[in-house]
């Protein structure tokens, strides 16, 4: 029977929020996978049984007796490849990606007619962004009659935990260049350039933000056909921001180039611990609503970035285990809708939404 769950990286920072959830939800059917099997076993003894421990390599040829009896895959690690994926689509097992690697996540669209053809549903832009980020741009845009641009702003703080494959990723987009979609057209633009002073709202105020490798500003004008949109990031300490952007303007992370220089930075920020455990997003959309201008804020202010990611992935994980969904590739805003951001964030996250109407 179909019936277990497998969280790849599952004794990780976010993969262990994510196994104690679900643990609690379908004891005895949830895995903590890795190559690592003495720390999964380690992190397993702590759930009384609940969670249950299983070595795995993602790099190698999955365990086909596994895999006809995981309903469900939960991907908490960053691939080069899609053979993994691939083998849950051929096995009809569903597949929940909680990474942000633009170029991967490509990689698996690409299988749509794959998945489909096999009976899986596969979830991506699961987290906090991509993922809540996602979802809060759909419900702007549901909230006008025509959206001609959204701007996501995410501000970390440098007290918060952050898992290692957070802070790698971060680190290791610090000095690249990426496509963005402006006016319909795709245009080439560099991390941590181009900022701009945000509204966070009340506790946080304006702060300046700059472009970022995150990958909903290229997966939101195609499943929501919105022409220009564009994803920023800055810190909750202002100095933080401002030493990161006047070093990229010096071009001195070229440097990241050598391995031990990156490893000492990667390093570094893993150490940081000069701000508050807190995280805030801000989207500014821009369109028409009743023919006149119409501007939608949505602001989201919470603590702790890892845990909301896992409870985006349980969110996620829950549906599709429960639920008969399409089979397929999908991004998170194309099968929730702004009650799941709700839902999600209810407890945990303050939300406000804003819209004001100009005559055009």
């Amino acid at each position: 029977m179909k019936d277990n769950i497998v969280v790849v990286g599952g004794y990780g920072h976010v993969g262990k929020m994510i196994c104690k959830e679900l643990g609690d939800l379908y004891p005895g059917k949830v895995y903590a996978a890795g190559r690592n099997v003495e720390r999964a076993e380690q992190f397993c003894r702590s759930t009384s049984g609940k969670v249950k421990p299983l070595k795995l390599n993602v790099q190698e040829a999955a365990d086909p007796n596994m895999l006809a009896r995981a309903k469900l895959v939960i991907m908490c690690l960053d691939q080069s490849d899609t053979a993994f994926v691939r083998s849950c689509f051929n096995s009809g097992t569903h597949y929940v990606d909680v990474s942000a690697n633009r170029a991967f996540l490509a990689q698996v669209e690409q299988r749509q007619e794959e998945a489909a053809a096999n009976g899986a549903t596969a979830i991506l832009s699961v987290g906090l962004a991509p993922g809540l980020t996602n979802l809060m741009a759909l419900q702007a845009q549901q909230l006008m009659d025509e959206t001609k641009s959204i701007d996501i702003s995410i501000m970390l703080g440098m007290g918060d935990q952050h898992g290692q494959a957070a802070i790698e990723w971060t680190v290791n987009n610090l000095n690249t260049s990426f496509e963005v979609i402006q006016d319909g057209r795709p245009i080439t633009v560099a991390s941590f350039t181009d900022g701009k002073h945000i509204d966070f709202g009340a506790d946080w105020g304006r702060r300046a933000a700059y472009r970022f490798n995150f990958s909903d500003q290229q997966t939101l004008p195609r499943t929501l056909g919105v022409p220009t949109v564009s994803t920023r990031l800055c810190f909750d300490s202002a100095a933080v921001t401002a030493l990161i952007a006047g070093a990229r303007a010096a071009k001195m992370f070229s440097l990241l180039k050598v391995e031990w220089i990156r490893r000492a930075v990667v390093r570094s920020f893993g150490m940081m611990r000069i701000g508050e455990e807190t995280f805030a997003v801000k989207i500014d959309a821009r369109g028409c609503k009743a023919g006149e201008d119409a501007w939608v804020e949505c602001f989201l202010h919470g603590k702790n970035e890892a845990e909301i990611t896992a409870k985006v992935a349980v969110f996620a994980a829950s549906a599709v285990n429960g639920s008969s969904f399409p089979h397929g590739v999908y991004h998170m805003e194309q099968l929730f809708g702004p009650e799941s951001l709700q839902a999600v964030t209810r407890g945990i996250a303050d939300l406000e939404i804003r819209i004001d109407r100009r005559k055009q």
